[in-house]
C-alpha cells in the first residue's frame, strides 16, 4: 500500500455514504463544497476523530483517564496517520484571568524578563502574575475590575452643585444637598472644570465632620464623597437586609468598573513600580505588538538575550498571521471565532515537529481578502517543514494553494456524503460540480441600489479603537460594515450603534445550545406548538409529548440510547432496547396526528414537515427554516451534529420570525459555501423589501458588492484603524483609492 498517503476505505460517519478516498501526505489537501454536504465528516469525525483516538492509546490508562474520549469512526480502515494537530474555530474561553499574554506563552517569558532585569528587583517570576497571590492587586484579586458604582450616572458635568450636578436617585433630598451646603466647594464651578483633587473630595472622600446651614442655625453633619455614602450605604450591605424595591433601584448604578486602587492593571503597587525602559509589565502588556517589539529591540542588557530572542520570535508569529493589532493584555474572551482560530495556530509555528498531519477549520473565517495571502503563506511553510496540512475552507483564494482538492456533495445532508470531484485547481474549475460553477461566475457590482427613508446616526463613538466616529447608517437598505481585521467594525456596530439602538436583533457566530438533547424543533419553538397540537387532538397533557419531560422513555430518559460505562475503557453508547432509540414511552407514541406518533413528526425532515403541518404558527417558524436553505435537516436531528453554517443559519431562521426593524448581522457567511451565500442575500434581501433595515459585518466579497451601502473602516487594524474611510454604494466604493476594500471589489 502507498505509504505516501492516507487511506480511507468504506466512511460512513453522518451523512457520508460508504465512501472511500486517498489524501496525499506532506501536501495542502482541501476539503470543499456546501454547507453540510459532509466536508467536517471526513476531516473532523473520521480522520482527526481517529487520529487523536491512536495517539492518546499510547498513554498509560491513568493518563487516558483525563484525556478525551473518542469513539472509534464507522468506516472500514484508515491507515497511515500522522499525529493531528487540530485547529478548530471554538471561541478561546478561560474567563478574565486568560489573555492573549496567557494562551501564547508569551506573557511567562515576559515576568521572566521582568524578574532578571526589572528595577527595583521584587521577586521571581511568579510575582508579575495577576493569577498569583503574590502579585494580584489585593483590591480586586488580579480582575483589574471591581463591583462598583457607575459614577457617570450620578453627574451631570455640565452643571455646577447650584444647578444640581449631583443627583443620586436613592438619596434623600437632604443627602443630595449635602455637597452644596458642604462648604468645601465652590458651588457655581461646573463638574467638567473641578481639578482631579477636587473630583477626588467629591466622589471618594471617607467621613469628615463640616458645619451646615440648617433652618437658620448650623449643625454638625458628616459629609462622605458620593461614591464612597454609596458604597458604604449599598454595595458593602448585606442583600439580605435590603428591600427587594431598593435592590430594584439600586441596580442600575452598580456594575463592573475598573479597580480603583489598579488601575485595570491588576496587579499589586510593589509590582506596578519595577520597570524596564520607564514602563511596567501591565504597561508593556496594553501595547499593540508591533508597538512591544520596538521597545524590546532596545533592551540591551546580556543576561536578558535568551528571553528577548523567545519574546520577539514569538510576538513576530502574531504579527505573520494579522494579529498585530492585538495587545498581551486583551481577555480571550472578546476574541472573534476567527482571532481565536490564528491564536493557536501562533503556537505550532515555533515547532521542529515534522510529518505532522494539521487540521484547520475554515481559517480565513474574520480575513479581510487584503491578509489572506498571510494565511496561505503560512500553510505552505506548514507543508514545506514536512507535514500534511487537511483544510476545510470556502474562499477561493485559499482553495487556489491547494495541491490536491476534495470536493464533496453534491447538495447537504441526506442529499450528499458522495465524493463529486478530486484533483487539482485547474481540474475543479473545469468540472461540472457546484463548487467549479461558482469559481469560474463573472463578479458584477450591483448598480440598482435601494433609496434611505432616513437615516440612524452613529455620534461620538469612541469604544475601543474607535476615533470618536460619527457616522450614518441608511434606514431600509442593505449595509455592509468592511475593512481589516482589528479596524472598528465590531467596535462601531456592537458596542456604539447597539448601545444608542439597542432593539436591533443581533445575528452572531456565539454558539448555539449543541446539547444532544436540543434539535431544530426545540430551538425555533416549533417543537412548543406540535406538542399543543397533539395535546389538543389527544385531549391529553402536552408535556407528555416532551422526551425530556413526562413522556422520557424510563429506561434511557429521553435519550435514546444508554451509555454503558467500562472504567478506563472507551465507554459504548447502545440504543434504548425499550424504545428502540424513539426516546418516548410506548404510551406516548400511541397518540397520533393523522396517523404519525410524535417519533415520526421528529424524523420527519423540514420540507416534510412544512407539508404535513397546516397549522399558521407551525408553517411560519418551517417557513424560515426553508428561507435559510435547511429543509434537508430532521426535525429531531441534535444540534450537537450541525456544523457551524448550520448551526448559524438556524440562529438566523429562529429570528426571522420576530417583528424587528432592525438586523445586525455579524459575519454571517461563516461556514457557507459560494453557492449558499446566495441563499443568504435573498434572505437578507427578503428583509429589506419587508422593510427592515439590514446590517451586515463582512469580509465576502458577493455580500460586499450586493449591498445599497458600504461603510469601510480603516486604514489598519489596531490604534491604526478605527476611522471611517469611505460611505456610500458600491460602484463609488470602486473609485475610493484609499480604502483597502475597493481594490478586492475590482
Amino acid at each position: 500500500m502507498d505509504k505516501g498517503f492516507i487511506h480511507i476505505k468504506g466512511a460512513r460517519e453522518n451523512n457520508l455514504r460508504n465512501i472511500s478516498l486517498s489524501v496525499p501526505k506532506q501536501k495542502i489537501t482541501i476539503f470543499t463544497g456546501v454547507s453540510g454536504s459532509g466536508k467536517s465528516s471526513i476531516v473532523f469525525d473520521t480522520i482527526a476523530s481517529e487520529a487523536q483516538r491512536q495517539l492518546y492509546e499510547n498513554f498509560t490508562m491513568f493518563v487516558r483517564n483525563f484525556l478525551p474520549r473518542y469513539a472509534p469512526p464507522h468506516a472500514d480502515a484508515i491507515e497511515n496517520l500522522s499525529m493531528p494537530i487540530v485547529v478548530d474555530q471554538k471561541r478561546l474561553g478561560g474567563g478574565s484571568h486568560s489573555t492573549v499574554g496567557t494562551i501564547t506563552d508569551i506573557a511567562p517569558v515576559l515576568r521572566l524578563l521582568f524578574s532578571r532585569v526589572g528595577q527595583p528587583f521584587v521577586g521571581n517570576s511568579n510575582v508579575f502574575s495577576f493569577n498569583d497571590p503574590e502579585g494580584m492587586c489585593p483590591e480586586c484579586s488580579g480582575l483589574g475590575k471591581k463591583m462598583g458604582v457607575k459614577a457617570d450616572s450620578f453627574l451631570d458635568k455640565d452643571k455646577s452643585l447650584n444647578e444640581g450636578a449631583v443627583q443620586v436617585p436613592v438619596f434623600a433630598a437632604w443627602e443630595n444637598a449635602m455637597y452644596q451646603g458642604s462648604g468645601l466647594f465652590d458651588n457655581d464651578k461646573k463638574l467638567r472644570d473641578y481639578s482631579a483633587e477636587e473630583m477626588d473630595l467629591l466622589l471618594y472622600s471617607k467621613p469628615l465632620k463640616v458645619k451646615m446651614a440648617f433652618g437658620g442655625g448650623e449643625m454638625n453633619v458628616t459629609y462622605q464623597g458620593v461614591i464612597e455614602k454609596f458604597t458604604k450605604a449599598f454595595i458593602k450591605r448585606d442583600l439580605k437586609t435590603m428591600s427587594e424595591r431598593t435592590q430594584k433601584k439600586v441596580a442600575p448604578y452598580i456594575g463592573l468598573q475598573e479597580c480603583p486602587l489598579c488601575k485595570g492593571a491588576r496587579l499589586n503597587q510593589a509590582v506596578l513600580n519595577c520597570r524596564i525602559a520607564g514602563k511596567n509589565i501591565a504597561e508593556l502588556a496594553a501595547l499593540e505588538v508591533t508597538e512591544l517589539i520596538s521597545i524590546l529591540k532596545d533592551i540591551e542588557e546580556p543576561i536578558a538575550g535568551p528571553m528577548l530572542h523567545t519574546l520577539k520570535e514569538r510576538l513576530q508569529h502574531l504579527v505573520d498571521i494579522g494579529l498585530d493589532y492585538l495587545s498581551l493584555d486583551r481577555e480571550t474572551s472578546t476574541l472573534s471565532g476567527g482571532e481565536s482560530q490564528r491564536i493557536k495556530m501562533v503556537k505550532h509555528l515555533s515547532s521542529s515537529l515534522v510529518d505532522v498531519m494539521y487540521i484547520f477549520d475554515e481559517p480565513s473565517v474574520g480575513l479581510h481578502p487584503r491578509d489572506v495571502h498571510r494565511l496561505t503563506d503560512l500553510l505552505k511553510k506548514l507543508r514545506d517543514k514536512g507535514n500534511t496540512v487537511i483544510v476545510v475552507e470556502h474562499d477561493p483564494d485559499v482553495i487556489k494553494v491547494a495541491d490536491h482538492i476534495v470536493d464533496v456533495g453534491p447538495h447537504a445532508g441526506k442529499r450528499g456524503g458522495t465524493i463529486m470531484f478530486e484533483g487539482s485547481f485547474e481540474g475543479l474549475l473545469s468540472s461540472a460540480t457546484l463548487t467549479g460553477q461558482y469559481m469560474t461566475q463573472d463578479a458584477v457590482v450591483k448598480k440598482d441600489i435601494r433609496k434611505a427613508t432616513g437615516f440612524l446616526p452613529v455620534v461620538d463613538a469612541h469604544a475601543n479603537n474607535l476615533h470618536h466616529v460619527n457616522v450614518s447608517i441608511p434606514v431600509g437598505v442593505l449595509t455592509a460594515v468592511t475593512g481589516v481585521a482589528g479596524s472598528g467594525k465590531s467596535s462601531l456596530i456592537h458596542h456604539a450603534f447597539l448601545q444608542q439602538y439597542p432593539d436591533a436583533i443581533v445575528i452572531n457566530q456565539s454558539a448555539v445550545g449543541t446539547s444532544t438533547r436540543s434539535n431544530p424543533a426545540t430551538y425555533t419553538g416549533i417543537m412548543d406548538d406540535v406538542r399543543k397540537v397533539f395535546a389538543a387532538t389527544n385531549q391529553v397533557s402536552a408535556s407528555l409529548f416532551s422526551f425530556n419531560s413526562e413522556g422520557a422513555c424510563e429506561n434511557c430518559q429521553g435519550a435514546g440510547v444508554v451509555y454503558t460505562d467500562l472504567a478506563f475503557l472507551d465507554g459504548i453508547k447502545i440504543p434504548c432496547e425499550i424504545c428502540q432509540g424513539r426516546r418516548f414511552k410506548e404510551a406516548v407514541l400511541a397518540y397520533t396526528v393523522d396517523d404519525k406518533s410524535i417519533a415520526d413528526v421528529l424524523d420527519m425532515t423540514i420540507r416534510e414537515a412544512s407539508g404535513f403541518f397546516q397549522q399558521k404558527e407551525i408553517q411560519k417558524k418551517l417557513k424560515a427554516l426553508l428561507d435559510v436553505g435547511l429543509e434537508y435537516l430532521s426535525l429531531g436531528q441534535p444540534l450537537s451534529t450541525l456544523s457551524g453554517g448550520e448551526c448559524q443559519r438556524i440562529k438566523l431562521a429562529s429570528e426571522l420570525h420576530k417583528k424587528g426593524s432592525i438586523y445586525v448581522m455579524d459575519e454571517p457567511t461563516t461556514g457557507l459555501h459560494m453557492s449558499d451565500i446566495e441563499h443568504l442575500l435573498a434572505i437578507m434581501n427578503r428583509l429589506v423589501d419587508a422593510g427592515n433595515t439590514v446590517i451586515v459585518i463582512e469580509h465576502n466579497v458577493s455580500v460586499i458588492r450586493n449591498a445599497d451601502w458600504i461603510i469601510d473602516m480603516g486604514p489598519e487594524g489596531g490604534h491604526k484603524g478605527g476611522r471611517v474611510m469611505f460611505e456610500g454604494t458600491p460602484e463609488a466604493l470602486l473609485k475610493a483609492d484609499d480604502s483597502l476594500t475597493s481594490q478586492y471589489l475590482r
